[in-house]
């Protein structure tokens, strides 16, 4: 696909990033979403409109505040707009890889809980590159939820909580070693 000399428009409003859902009917209950979007001011929205035409996927929305988004969120549409757009960025060439390292993985994680966990962690890498700072659902957040569903065993290095506290919260195994 040939852009015609536009690709440095887009430098500066294109945001690629990857959130860690809750999805409570997803066999580990959350999905890794990906995202390209371009953003512009409404009075120049025509720009997007011409992008939208060449990369043939996503919706267009015109938000109250003057900005209209043009945004791309399926996971194999968004790895074939990044492989597109690969050669014209220059600025989010780290989240462009790491995005089309993650998107390939994708797939094999389905039901492995390690290896989705090992993913997830490398989602958490957007929130350094994108300078997120309201990200809640991290690698943290799943893993948690994987142990609390007996999916994780505990890591050997894995420290519990003093033997002291009564409630055994902290570390399963030692509620069972006290029962």
């Amino acid at each position: 696909m040939r852009l015609n000399g536009q690709e440095g428009e887009f430098a500066s409003r294109l945001r690629i990033f990857f959130q860690l859902i809750r999805k409570s009917d997803y066999r580990l209950g959350f999905q890794i979403r990906p995202s390209i979007a371009f953003y512009q001011k409404t009075d120049h929205e025509h720009i997007l409109l011409w992008l939208k035409e060449r990369l043939v996927s996503g919706s267009l929305r015109r938000r109250p505040t003057g900005i209209s988004d043009y945004t791309i969120v399926q996971a194999c549409e968004v790895s074939r707009v990044l492989r597109v757009l690969q050669p014209y960025v220059r600025l989010k060439q780290q989240q462009v890889r790491l995005g089309l390292e993650i998107l390939e993985e994708l797939p094999a994680t389905a039901a492995d809980p390690q290896r989705f966990l090992a993913l997830c962690k490398r989602v958490d890498e957007f929130r350094d590159l994108n300078y997120s700072k309201k990200r809640t659902v991290t690698s943290a957040t799943v893993y948690e939820h994987l142990r609390a569903l007996g999916l994780l065993e505990r890591a050997e290095d894995e420290v519990c909580e003093p033997a002291y506290r009564t409630d055994n919260a902290a570390c399963p195994a030692a509620a069972t070693m006290n029962a």
